[in-house]
């Protein structure tokens, strides 16, 4: 009664599931699906007898579970495999390889009993150390096909991600080659000319490289058919290969135990070193099997590098080492399997782990054995030696074929799904998009056949010895960038980084990832820079790209943390004048009308911090959502657009005053806070539509498209050009107390005025050097020429700086206006003292002498406020409206090949009702000028000590 209830509980949690499944993530419905299916299990599990509920779970737990199968879509119809299926026979049977059977004999001849071990330990180290972390990725989350690939991919960012997996690609390629190598190598000595089983003059014909080539285009066809059928087949054939391999491996071990006496063993034909010139009636070539002895193991104990039969070539430890490691590098054959496993965060950790540590106590039993009974000669000449002392010899050869062919099968279905997941991510473009057609239950039967053509192109080198540096090196290359993308994760301290599998630390990354990129440089230096060539030649192209996804970029977590704790260390307390650098606030009403000064702003910053603000007016409560949120990205989009470093940061406020408080007070962060704010210049021009020309500014290689589809999105957002009879969000009489606010807030303040006529591609490409002009007189006060205060410097200070920037320092040269009178000055002292003053500031600048005699009628009034003593210089003084048009004609006339002109700001005056001649007299003076700046400066901004 409670079974039937509880079962119709849960059905009808699956009807809702079903009845919403448009409003839930695939992920999240299979495993409301996966508990569907258990909860059925459980229920039909009750109505068996024990014995009937043993085999059923026995066959689920070599074979997987095919009930579990959503009907929604072909990927997530094969996840079927279970632990032992999926993970421990494919990793079992791929470490296995070529090793056991074939080379297990070279290794130890090579490179002695004790180098061997050590050469066996140092692979498994490095081996269990990525397993660890594998286990801690894959165990951090869902895993979706593509196993390695997805796992760095999702860590690393795209970038990384796609360069990995495309090593990662042609890793299993190689080593699918390798592998079939291996078979046709063992068939050769079986049963080609001279074979163990074959006479002589008998057997398969192997006279060219053809021969070889032919065998193994069909061992590789054979391979196709059980992948295209799919990965189920795949799944029940590994599982029935790995008992094959283990029956013999037990047959191999019980043999050197059982047969305790001498046999002579007979060097195979195939052996050219020994059999060169040499006939059978007149030389007799025999290594021994000892039996296990302590002579023999003692003898074998030291390396003796000598020449391989095969290839002809000297071995050392670095090729003896890569010949071991590219027949052990199969411990991501597993993750390969991530999309057909029903759960990959616990069958990959358990099942990989397994695997590792049933092989390594195979291979050393192996060796200990191998070493203590078979002399060296017998190990250097003869591969297939184990079936001459096995039992019966014909265990050895199905123990070669299994493990060659089933660890060619892994690689191979691991390849096409490695593939299938690069095109699915649509990572290279289109070009891979024939490789995610599959079949109804979901396999990537063009994946399949795309590798194994490029498995058919790597068998033309042939030799498996040959091709396995180049495998040992792009496996390592793969498992160094799993230990990476550990690493990152958990220097990162992202608090969604929480995997199931805690044995692992920074450390044992850190060891695996050093000891992959060292093995890599000692097996091939010269693969290893080719491979590590290509990995950056991608990164730099995906980089380009306009990906089409966002996954999250472990960088950013990682720049998040050390920027944090960077900012914790900058201590604005401790700030000098030596290092002060413009950090600067641009107030921003119609970013359409000012794009050119926006990237003005972004050459003068030097480095320093660069905030776009803008205030929307209005009241939290008038909106349903935040509305400062709705626009962030778009200003964002438009700093792209722009290629500017800044910031965006957008309030809400009743009045633009108002909003340019928050933005002051509250911009930056810690040390990184604003000390100039700068705003464009108040006056009834008509605005220019400025972005309209930045179009066809440079862009991104590769980027095209999406640049454009960017700008339309951006001109399609921000509002055109405020038209002549609009009114401004602020007056004449709030702007000026906006200057008043931000000069009492503390900071520097620039004024910025007809920067929409600024063009720095005409200034860059004309053959005519400019100027960047600096006027560092109050033209407001001129009796206080001859003095210099903190606004002079920093507008000296704001010109050195665009003058030191690329382009504007080779076609301008700064300017400094030194204005005299000529009657009562001494020019040519004013003129050194001016001089050797910019000399002790490091300011490479031409003195421009000016004189304003013409000027002075305009100030004999007795009513003016003059200041001979300096102490009022940056005050706002009353002067003649003639004065101001008079110096404004004066600048004019000084102006023909000026860039950008600098002016100083005088303090606005305290009483309100003068704002507004305030106000007139400043657009009178820059009337019809060049691009203008007025700066008014706080704060010492140069520094004339070391």
């Amino acid at each position: 009664m409670t079974m039937t209830s509880g079962y119709r509980s849960m059905e009808s949690v699956n009807i809702s599931v079903n009845n919403n499944k448009n409003n839930v993530d695939n992920h999240h419905y299979l495993r409301l699906e996966t508990l569907q299916t258990d909860w059925d299990k459980t229920t039909e599990n009750t109505e068996l007898v024990p014995h009937k509920r043993f085999f059923k779970r026995l066959i689920s737990f070599f074979c997987g579970d095919e009930t579990n199968v959503d009907p929604n879509g072909p990927r997530y119809k094969r996840r079927r495999l279970g632990t032992f299926a999926g993970v421990f026979a494919p990793i079992a049977l791929s470490q296995f390889g070529n090793n056991m059977f074939l080379r297990l004999g070279f290794v130890v001849g090579q490179s002695g009993l004790l180098e061997a071990v050590a050469q066996l330990i140092l692979a498994y180290i490095i081996l269990v150390l990525t397993v660890l972390s594998i286990c801690a990725i894959s165990t951090n989350g869902a895993v979706e096909g593509g196993g390695a690939y997805y796992m760095i991919s999702r860590a690393l960012g795209p970038e990384f991600g796609g360069s990995i997996g495309f090593l990662f690609f042609v890793a299993n390629i190689l080593a699918c080659a390798l592998y079939v190598s291996g078979f046709v190598e063992g068939v050769i000595q079986n049963f080609g000319p001279g074979g163990t089983f074959i006479d002589k003059d008998g057997g398969l014909p192997d006279g060219t490289q053809w021969w070889k080539y032919l065998y193994s285009s069909i061992v590789l066809f054979i391979c196709l058919v059980v992948c295209i059928i799919g990965g189920a087949m795949f799944a029940r054939t590994s599982a029935f290969i790995l008992l094959i391999v283990i029956i013999c491996l037990l047959s191999l071990i019980i043999s050197m135990f059982a047969m305790n006496h001498e046999i002579d063993v007979k060097i195979p034909f195939t052996n050219k070193e020994v059999w060169t010139n040499k006939t059978e009636d007149s030389a007799n070539f025999t290594g021994k099997y000892t039996a296990l002895r302590a002579k023999t193991f003692s003898q074998n104990l030291y390396d003796n590098y000598t020449v391989d039969y095969i290839t002809g070539d000297t071995m050392n430890f670095a090729t003896v080492f890569a010949i071991l490691f590219s027949s052990v590098t199969g411990i991501l054959n597993g993750a390969n399997m991530s999309g057909e496993l029903k759960d990959p965060s616990k069958s990959i950790p358990k099942g990989t782990l397994s695997a590792v540590a049933f092989t390594f106590g195979s291979y050393f039993i192996v060796f200990v054995l191998i070493g203590g009974s078979c002399t060296r000669y017998l190990l250097i000449n003869d591969y297939v030696f184990l079936q001459r002392i096995n039992g019966w010899p014909p265990f050895v050869v199905m123990g070669i074929f299994a493990a060659t062919l089933s660890a060619a099968l892994g690689n191979l279905i691991g390849a096409s799904r490695i593939l299938e997941a690069l095109g699915i991510d649509e990572l290279f473009w289109v070009f891979l998009k024939p490789a995610t057609i599959t079949t109804k239950g979901g396999n990537p039967y063009v994946a399949v056949l795309i590798s194994w053509f490029l498995v058919q192109l790597v068998l033309l080198i042939g030799s498996l010895n040959a091709i396995a540096p180049v495998t040992s090196v792009f496996f390592l290359l793969s498992y160094a960038s799993v230990n990476l993308a550990c690493l990152a994760l958990e220097l990162a301290s992202a608090p969604n980084f929480r995997p199931t599998f805690q044995y692992f630390t920074w450390y044992t990354c850190t060891l695996a990832l050093i000891g992959c990129l060292v093995m890599c440089f000692l097996i091939s230096a010269i693969y290893t820079s080719v491979a590590l060539f290509l990995m950056l030649l991608l990164v730099i192209m995906l980089h380009f790209r306009s990906l089409p996804m966002s996954w999250g970029s472990i960088s950013q977590a990682l720049i998040f943390h050390q920027v944090r704790k960077y900012l914790l260390m900058l201590d604005q307390r401790k700030s000098h004048v030596k290092y002060w650098r413009p950090q600067i606030l641009l107030m921003v009403a119609h970013p359409r009308h000012c794009c050119q000064l926006m990237d003005f702003i972004n050459d003068i910053k030097k480095s320093g911090l660069y905030v776009i603000g803008h205030v929307k007016l209005g009241k939290l409560g008038d909106h349903d959502i935040d509305p400062v949120t709705e626009v962030q990205s778009h200003w964002l989009s438009l700093i792209d657009h722009l290629k500017i470093k800044a910031f965006a940061e957008v309030t809400l406020a009743n009045t633009v005053s108002e909003g340019l408080h928050h933005l002051v007070w509250l911009s930056g962060i810690g040390g990184m806070k604003p000390n100039t704010v700068c705003m464009g210049f108040f006056d009834s021009s008509v605005p220019i539509d400025t972005l309209a020309t930045t179009k066809l500014r440079r862009r991104k290689f590769l980027a095209w498209q999406k640049a454009t589809i960017n700008f339309d999105k951006i001109e399609h957002f921000f509002e055109g050009p405020r038209s002549s009879g609009e009114q401004k969000q602020v007056t004449s009489l709030e702007y000026v107390g906006m200057i008043r606010d931000i000069l009492k807030m503390g900071k520097n303040v620039a004024l910025f005025r007809h920067f929409s006529t600024l063009d720095k591609n005409e200034i860059f490409d004309s053959n005519v050097s400019s100027y960047i002009d600096v006027w560092p007189v109050n033209l407001f006060r001129p009796e206080t020429g001859s003095f210099f205060d903190n606004t002079c410097l920093f507008l000296l200070q704001l010109a050195c700086i665009l003058n030191m920037v690329p382009g504007w320092k080779s076609k301008t040269t700064l300017r400094v206006f030194l204005c005299v009178n000529a009657r009562t000055d001494n020019t040519i002292q004013r003129e050194q003292k001016l001089d050797m003053f910019l000399r002790q500031l490091r300011i490479i600048a031409k003195i421009q002498i000016v004189s304003w005699d013409h000027l002075q009628e305009y100030l004999a009034s007795p009513n003016l406020d003059f200041d001979y003593d300096g102490s009022h210089m940056c005050d706002y003084n009353r002067v003649p409206e003639e004065f101001v048009k008079a110096m404004n004609e004066l600048i004019i006339a000084n102006s023909s090949h000026t860039a950008v002109s600098f002016f100083y700001l005088p303090k606005p005056p305290t009483d309100p009702a003068d704002s507004a001649r305030y106000l007139s007299d400043l657009d009178l003076l820059t009337k019809n000028l060049k691009p203008s700046v007025l700066v008014h400066g706080l704060h010492p901004v140069t520094s004339t000590t070391l």
